[in-house]
């Protein structure tokens, strides 16, 4: 019998993002956070392949921030052997490479903690996943843990949606959530649970505001540095802005370039400068999350440097060109007349794609995300904008993961997993000890 002080221990959460996989124990205050990709020790000369350790170059792939750091030696490394698994929240069935990856990252979050108490009998494993994410992701996720149960001791899993585990740490019964992160954009009414037929989902995210980072970056003269993703990164959270509204945003930023001028230091050596020329792109990089519908985003669109359209994924159609406010609206659409006022009561914003500072002094034109999702609604439909509350969860990237091991601690063990529901405990070795 797992009593409550066990669980308070042993439950551990993993949120699977696009860009990034947070883990840890429920003792944490916050999740340790790793880049969701892997770096595959691929045809080495056999002067690099002695200096690896054993164990490592067995594995043929590395995972964790500073160690793929240890072992990444060029350019053409990031290219050829460096890979980033899930894109949309969604790795492909046939994916060898990406299932790689997620394995990878699966036992190495889990042997960053290990226990010597006599009476563990294995974590309590809550994993989040995109709303999305298809059947078979769930069956190849348990498999993963099943194969890991042979090297680190896991004595149960179960999966919770990303939108419904930022509902949970919340504390939130009634409300829609906007999730948002690098593959795509959830919008998920919950009323006590996910709303599946109210699910909509915009098929961008952080990854698009890095695609127009990384064409801006080229039109600068930075086309070596736009090749690498984890430098586009940066500078797209050090420069991108979001704009109350796009075209008075850029208005004043050509006739006064001065103030948006900015430089983003990369490293020792190299810094990225947004002269006065380009001042005014910064609007684009956030902007392009919340509404790609304008003139200037669409240039790129049309000449092919980036790509915004729908996708489908199942039953589900992620919108590439739906703007946030639509999508709420369509959302709420979805929903029971009888229950829309009071799912919409409250909206709440999570995920790094979301995560926008307004830097001093320019608070006339750049807001943040709450704000613009206000300023959207409030042009679309007045009268829900002026009936709902907006607001960000209080750390956006960690939200989910800390809803996972609520989840994961309150969820009685004795539910066992269905798939149909999509709920419950799989016990890893068939039954419970």
């Amino acid at each position: 019998m797992i009593a409550d002080a066990y669980r308070l221990k042993y439950t551990f959460g993993i949120d699977y993002g696009t860009s990034y996989t947070k883990y840890g124990p429920i003792t944490l205050s916050e999740p340790r956070v790793v880049h969701t990709r892997g770096l595959f020790l691929r045809d080495l000369p056999e002067s690099v392949k002695m200096r690896i350790p054993s164990e490592v170059l067995s594995r043929g792939i590395v995972v964790g921030d500073e160690e793929v750091r240890n072992y990444l030696s060029s350019v053409r490394d990031v290219q050829r052997n460096l890979k980033y698994p899930l894109r949309d929240g969604i790795a492909r069935k046939d994916d060898d490479d990406a299932w790689k990856v997620l394995r990878e990252l699966t036992r190495y979050s889990l042997a960053q903690f290990p226990v010597s108490d006599p009476d563990f009998n294995g974590w309590l494993v809550s994993s989040a996943l995109s709303a999305l994410a298809p059947d078979y992701m769930y069956k190849a996720l348990f498999d993963i843990f099943t194969e890991l149960a042979g090297e680190i001791k896991i004595y149960a899993v179960t999966v919770v949606p990303q939108p419904l585990a930022v509902a949970i740490a919340e504390n939130a019964v009634n409300c829609i959530i906007i999730e948002g992160g690098h593959g795509n954009i959830q919008i998920a009414p919950i009323s006590f649970a996910l709303i599946r037929e109210g699910l909509v989902a915009l098929n961008r995210g952080g990854a698009e505001a890095n695609a127009i980072t990384r064409e801006i970056l080229k039109d600068m003269g930075y086309s070596d540095i736009a090749r690498e993703e984890y430098a586009v990164e940066i500078i797209k959270r050090a420069a991108g802005l979001v704009p109350r509204n796009l075209k008075d945003a850029i208005r004043v930023a050509k006739s006064n370039p001065e103030r948006f001028v900015t430089k983003v230091k990369l490293s020792p050596v190299v810094e990225v400068e947004f002269t006065k020329e380009y001042a005014w792109a910064r609007f684009m990089i956030g902007e392009i999350i919340f509404n790609p519908n304008h003139e200037e985003i669409k240039s790129y669109i049309d000449q092919s440097r980036i790509r915004i359209e729908n996708a489908v994924i199942g039953d589900i159609t992620l919108y590439g060109e739906m703007d946030l406010a639509s999508a709420v609206i369509t959302s709420l659409r979805s929903v029971s007349v009888e229950i829309q006022e009071r799912v919409a009561s409250q909206i709440i914003l999570s995920g790094g794609a979301l995560s926008w500072r307004v830097p001093s002094g320019l608070e006339d034109v750049a807001v943040d995300s709450v704000t613009k999702v206000k300023v959207m609604l409030d042009e679309r439909n007045p009268e829900l904008a002026s009936r709902t509350g907006v607001r960000i969860v209080s750390e956006p990237q960690h939200s989910a993961w800390r809803g996972a091991v609520i989840y994961g601690y309150a969820l009685p063990l004795s539910l066992e997993w269905s798939d149909s529901a999509k709920e419950g405990w799989y016990f890893v070795h068939g039954s419970r000890t």
